[in-house]
């Protein structure tokens, strides 16, 4: 990884594709290499089924722009790997490369995106676009999967839930679970287990005990120094582990356990913990048996240092039937803060996780779970209902000329020129379509109709908008940032304000309505005459 100029990391020029060096030699040898070029970045179908995407990654590719340049050892290792007899001003032609001819309208960090809608516009020498190709690809595309599929998790959740991203052991490598953690809290977790997200981009952070810790100790530790101090810091210090050990008999008791039941390690884990973060803590309930040990060595410790004023933040359930055991457990929350006379106890949250995927995400969430807090891991950073975005980088336009790329396939057709994209708001706030069209065309007016061609329709309809917003926000001027960069907080709230403005038949996660995306009249002429054939 290189820095950037604020000291973040940035990956490097050749992050990329080998075909990338060997066009640029192409161009180079062609004369073409300064030719004034655009390209667009877009993808063709919604993620997972959908009928929206988040768009993200944006920051990490103006970052990677403002740091671009090909150091020596770049060079000469291109220089190993492409013909011996490669005139030697190419490589000097790469060693003088950087952005400052780059121009990058893009759709703002957390915008909804809609296929055929580009993601990025990048302008500038046809040599230099062109290598940037597969590292902005690679920048954005996953970025984006991983919003998307965190956008959906939320939707399912619903608002009320704190659902914790702690997929980083199971992520497809480190930049894999770091920019999982970065864009999932964007899409709308609420936090990470992932400490390097938290000190490197700000988010939030969240981790108790696992079953090792609980698991390390037999009961037979002595703590060295048991002695704990009131939370006010008034009144004399308490020996923790006799008063759990008084609370653990009343708690049998009324439990109906025999007092040795819950284990007596399990017990020393918890003590050894509250002792450590008597403000924090947090059991995990599963290691042996939740009914039988883990919830009364649970409320042991919890109705000890309730005594000396803390309050226990939760527990944790990791296995089983999740939903059936919180209900269970809150029920003895209820009783048992009703009988000892700690009315707090009754909603002290309940964390799962468990391998949560979609369909058990939507059980736990259904009206009447007692679930607070749900960690979810390899469902969010894998993405396994689709692996890839499917973003594509494609030429519209050389020398100020459109270029399109016609192809056996029609799907695979692009759109060409340099074009603007606006989006049409119905009266009731709600989106109505995008609207892509010639860079030159006048923009569309609220109020005004409009007769456009819907991608895939066979004839063009008319649609008055409400309200227009622009869609593509100037970011990067000849190499300049045109604006400061949102926070990651920023864009986590345009997305999520976003996502209200859609309307809940495009929100659907099965069997949505398609949200159309239609070209103006101008555009679709254009289409026509170079040769597609018919409406796209």
């Amino acid at each position: 990884m290189e820095k950037d100029g604020e000291g973040r990391d940035v990956v490097r020029p050749l992050l990329t594709d080998l075909y990338q060096a060997t066009m640029a030699l192409g161009y180079w040898r062609a004369g073409r290499a300064c030719e004034a070029a655009e390209f667009e970045l877009f993808f063709r179908h919604c993620p997972f089924g959908g009928s929206f995407a988040l768009a993200a990654g944006l920051r990490d590719c103006l970052c990677f722009l403002r740091a671009f340049r090909l150091r020596d050892a770049d060079v000469q290792f291109l220089a190993s790997v492409l013909p011996p007899d490669t005139d030697p001003a190419f490589f000097e032609h790469l060693r003088n490369l950087d952005c400052s001819g780059v121009t990058v309208r893009a759709l703002p960090e957390g915008s909804l995106a809609f296929p055929g809608v580009p993601l990025l516009q990048v302008s500038g020498p046809l040599l230099l676009v062109q290598l940037l190709e597969t590292p902005l690809l690679c920048l954005v595309s996953y970025a984006s999967l991983v919003a998307t599929n965190a956008a959906r998790l939320r939707l399912i959740a619903g608002p009320d839930k704190r659902l914790l991203e702690m997929g980083l052991r199971r992520a497809q490598g480190p930049d894999g679970g770091f920019t999982a953690s970065i864009y999932s809290y964007l899409g709308g977790f609420n936090s990470s287990s992932n400490t390097l997200a938290g000190q490197l981009r700000g988010v939030p952070v969240a981790g108790t005990l696992a079953h090792s810790f609980v698991t390390s100790f037999s009961g037979s530790e002595v703590p060295p120094d048991p002695m704990l101090a009131p939370a006010s810091s008034e009144g004399p210090t308490v020996d923790l582990a006799a008063s759990v050990n008084l609370w653990l008999k009343r708690v049998c008791t009324y439990l109906g356990l025999e007092v040795q039941e819950p284990h007596p390690g399990e017990r020393a884990a918890f003590v050894a913990y509250a002792l450590a973060f008597p403000r924090a803590f947090q059991g995990l309930l599963d290691s042996y048996s939740v009914r039988r040990s883990g919830l009364p060595n649970f409320l042991a410790v919890a109705l000890a240092l309730g005594e000396l004023g803390y309050r226990a933040v939760g527990v944790r359930l990791d296995s089983g039937d999740l939903l059936q055991q919180a209900q269970e457990i809150r029920g003895i929350f209820r009783t048992v803060g009703a009988e000892f006379q700690v009315p707090w106890l009754e909603s002290v949250p309940i964390a799962v996780s468990n391998n949560i995927d979609e369909k058990e995400l939507a059980r736990l969430a259904q009206k009447g779970s007692e679930v607070n807090i749900i960690g979810i891991g390899t469902s969010v950073v894998t993405c396994p209902k689709q692996p890839s975005m499917g973003c594509v980088y494609k030429l519209v336009s050389v020398g100020g000329q459109p270029r399109m790329k016609l192809t056996e396939d029609r799907e695979k057709q692009t759109l060409p020129g340099s074009k603007a994209a606006f989006r049409l708001l119905d009266s009731d706030g709600f989106f109505l379509m995008d609207l892509l069209q010639l860079a030159e065309e006048p923009p569309p007016k609220a109020g005004q109709e409009l007769r456009v061609w819907p991608r895939g329709a066979q004839e063009p309809c008319t649609v008055k908008p409400a309200q227009v917003e622009p869609l593509l926000r100037l970011c990067l001027q000849q190499g300049q940032l045109c604006e400061p960069l949102p926070s990651l907080d920023e864009s986590r709230t345009f997305a999520q304000q976003s996502l209200n403005h859609l309307n809940p038949a495009h929100k659907q996660l099965q069997s949505p309505r398609v949200y159309p995306v239609a070209l103006s009249e101008k555009l679709q002429a254009l289409v026509e005459s170079l040769g597609a054939g018919g409406p796209l």
